[in-house]
């Protein structure tokens, strides 16, 4: 039922929002529709975490873009705007809990010694940037146009997909 909640209240929060030019309010909505899904069907934490890391960076980008637009500027606006998401979602993972462990700190839910969690975030934050300037390169190279329809919203999103295939089977 709080899945549900969540993506009524994030539907919602973003059908209010006017259209961004960073990374597209429909790829927000796929990746956070992944998580989602990703919970419901019991997937292992680093995929979902890879599913928040990209929801982080495009929300980051979406507000980025947003205060661009509204003219506010100064010199530590992005990192402390990556800062700001980064701590409004990892740090309370550290303090929810699930079957009574935090979703972030469970001693034996590690991967290569890392908790699966803060990996899926950081490797998803990693390869959504990764897939959101490769389309901004190859739009340039095509006299800014896509190569095609929806490219925009499969550019970010298709790492977070085969990263997610790939750690299914290595977690499997």
């Amino acid at each position: 039922m709080k899945k549900i909640i969540f993506l009524i209240f994030s539907t919602v929060i973003i059908s209010f929002t006017v259209p961004a030019h960073a990374v597209c309010p429909v790829c927000t909505i796929a990746v956070g529709a992944g998580v989602g899904l990703a919970e419901e069907f019991g997937v292992d934490d680093v995929i979902i975490g890879l599913w928040i890391g990209g929801l982080t960076v495009s929300l980051i980008f979406w507000t980025l873009d947003w205060l661009k637009r509204k003219n506010i500027k100064f010199s530590w606006l992005e990192p402390l705007t990556a800062f700001f998401y980064f701590l409004v979602v990892v740090l309370p993972l550290f303090f929810i809990k699930t079957g009574g462990y935090p979703i972030i700190g469970k001693e034996l839910n590690k991967l290569w010694g890392v908790d699966k969690m803060l990996l899926g975030i950081f490797l998803g934050s990693l390869l959504f940037i990764g897939g959101a300037k490769l389309y901004e390169y190859l739009k340039k190279k095509n006299d800014g146009r896509a190569y095609f329809p929806f490219q925009k919203v499969v550019m970010p999103v298709a790492p977070l997909v085969l990263a997610s295939i790939i750690f299914y089977f290595i977690t499997r």
